[in-house]
């Protein structure tokens, strides 16, 4: 277990000092979250509870989602993916690195951007609730990356990443971000409910004194959504595997 830990950070080390600064990444992971927020602010009359929310909730989710889904598909174009199975690395080793570096970049932008914003909003925060909704909610973003990057079997980073964007926008927007699960109408919230999104939102109010869900409910449910995020993406990508090389 140390050693393929080892080999996954490895391959996580690799990922940050390769794909960090692609301009997609860069593109999706900071500049686009940066003008949503935007769009969500203007002309709005918002209190700094609901700005830091919003803000802090888009920047993991979009961070956490931007490196992941391209990082095989370049890799199958450079042709360094077959070079990396051939290793003495399994598949789930190589994915698990791939995880890592997806969930370091968004830890570090989110934890960047949430607490500064604290400051300025002068919001008081529980600080566990806050710190284990987002380690959580980073980890189960970054677990979907691992799905999404594993159909289909492409090696044109364009095809991944047009899938991606309609997935997250459709999560994006029925997450209780733009809207309150307890203001929804009850077949909005049932729709809410299949995005892991809403679950992060529902922490980070109750890590400011309020909340619509029970607080185990929202991290029970990130551990749920990440851990079939990852165990489904690594059964697909094992059957796809000689798609790619063809």
């Amino acid at each position: 277990m140390i050693e393929t830990l080892r080999r996954s950070f490895a391959i996580a080390k690799k990922d940050m000092l390769i794909f960090y600064l692609k301009g997609p990444v860069v593109i999706m992971g900071l500049i686009f979250p940066f003008f949503l927020f935007l769009a969500f602010l203007i002309g709005r009359n918002l209190g700094g509870d609901q700005l830091f929310v919003g803000l802090t909730a888009m920047t993991a989710f979009f961070t956490a989602t931007a490196v992941g889904p391209t990082i095989i598909p370049w890799e199958c174009r450079g042709r360094t993916f077959e070079r990396l199975i051939t290793a003495p690395v399994s598949l789930t080793t190589v994915l698990l690195g791939d995880f890592q570096a997806s969930l370091y970049f968004g830890l570090a932008i989110t934890f960047a951007i949430a607490l500064p914003s604290m400051l300025y909003f002068s919001l008081s925060v529980g600080w566990i609730t806050f710190l284990i909704a987002t380690l959580l909610a980073v980890g189960t973003f970054s677990a979907m990356t691992i799905l999404l990057s594993s159909y289909p079997p492409t090696d044109v980073p364009a095809d991944v990443m047009m899938l991606t964007s309609l997935v997250k926008f459709s999560l994006l927007f029925i997450s209780g971000i733009f809207v309150p699960l307890e203001k929804l109408p009850s077949y909005g919230r049932l729709v809410s409910y299949v995005s892991p999104l809403t679950y992060y939102v529902d922490a980070l109010r109750h890590s400011l004194g309020g909340g619509y869900l029970p607080l185990w409910v929202d991290f029970g449910m990130l551990v749920l959504f990440g851990m079939a995020f990852f165990f489904t993406g690594v059964t697909i990508h094992r059957k796809v595997l000689e798609r790619r090389f063809t």
